[in-house]
C-alpha cells in the first residue's frame, strides 16, 4: 500500500501538536525557546542523547538541563572546561559516560566562539549546488568534532549511518510549526532528510516507501525523495506525525 498525501495529512492534522510531544525529547527543548540561542544548544545536546528507551532519555535530559539551568547557553560561556567535567562526572546514559558528555560540550563551546552561533557553523557549510544537507551536516559534524570526538553523541560521517540524531535536530532547529521550533529562520526546509529510525523504517516498509532493510543514509535518502515528491518544499514535514504511533505505544 503507497499511501498519497491526503494519508499523511490525515496523520499531520491528528498527531501534529504539543500535547504528543510528552514523549519526544524536543519537549524539554520547549523551556528555552524564547531564546534562541539557548534553545540551539539545549536541540542539540537532547537530540544527541536521543537514543534509548524514551523514559530514560528524558531522564537523562532533565538532569543535564538542570545542570547547565535557565540559560546553556551563558553555562558554557561561564564554566571553564575543568568546571564542565566536574559537574558531569558521575553522568551516565547508556553508553555515553560524563567524560564523553563534557568532550561533547567543549566542542559546542568552541564552536561558539568561533562562529557565535551553531546556526553560523551550519550556514558556513551548505553548498547551493547539492539537493539536500547531507553534506552540509557531514561538514558540520566534522568541524564541531575538530578537537576531539564523542563517538555516541556525533557519529563518524564515513560510517554511512542515517545521522538520524542530528537530522532529527536539523527538522527541530529550520521547520517551524506546533511541534518544531524554526529558530534558524534563514535556511530553508527543502534539503533536510527524514531522521530515520526503526518506527519510519517499518512504517515505510509496510507502506511500501521502501524495500530497503537497513538503516543507512542511503535509506534516509529514499525515503525523503518519496516525502519530498508529495512536499517538495518541506520533504520531512510529516515525520513527528508518522512516528507517533509506535513511540507512544511503547510509552508505558
Amino acid at each position: 500500500m503507497l499511501a498519497d498525501k491526503a494519508f499523511f495529512e490525515n496523520l499531520y492534522k491528528k498527531y501534529n501538536n504539543r500535547s504528543y510531544a510528552f514523549s519526544d525529547p524536543i519537549s524539554l527543548v520547549y523551556n528555552y525557546e524564547k531564546n534562541h540561542l539557548d534553545a540551539e544548544i539545549a536541540g542539540l545536546i537532547a537530540s544527541s542523547l536521543a537514543y534509548g528507551n524514551v523514559k530514560q532519555i528524558l531522564k537523562s535530559l532533565g538532569k543535564v538541563f538542570l545542570v547547565m539551568g535557565k540559560s546553556p547557553r551563558l553555562y558554557l560561556e561561564k564554566k571553564k572546561n575543568h568546571e564542565i567535567a566536574k559537574d558531569f562526572l558521575s553522568f551516565k546514559h547508556r553508553f555515553t559516560t560524563g567524560g564523553e558528555l563534557t568532550v561533547f560540550l567543549i566542542n559546542i563551546k568552541k564552536v561558539l566562539i568561533k562562529y557565535g552561533t551553531l546556526e553560523n557553523l551550519f550556514v558556513k557549510n551548505i553548498r547551493e549546488e547539492e539537493k539536500n544537507y547531507i553534506g552540509c551536516l557531514y561538514r558540520f559534524v566534522n568541524e564541531l568534532n575538530y578537537s576531539a570526538c564523542a563517538p555516541t553523541l556525533t557519529p563518524c560521517p564515513e560510517k554511512k549511518s542515517s545521522f538520524k540524531r542530528f537530522n532529527l535536530y536539523l527538522r527541530w532547529m529550520i521547520r517551524k510549526d506546533k511541534i518544531d521550533l524554526g529558530v534558524w529562520k534563514n535556511i530553508s526546509p527543502k534539503g533536510l532528510i527524514i531522521p530515520l529510525d526503526t518506527h519510519m523504517l517499518s512504517i515505510s516498509q509496510k507502506l511500501g516507501i521502501t524495500k530497503r532493510k537497513d538503516g543507512s543514509m542511503k535509506t534516509a535518502e529514499e525515503i525523503t525523495s518519496f516525502f519530498r515528491k508529495i512536499n517538495p518544499q518541506d520533504p520531512v514535514k510529516y515525520d513527528f506525525s508518522i512516528t507517533r504511533t509506535g513511540i507512544l505505544k511503547n510509552f508505558k
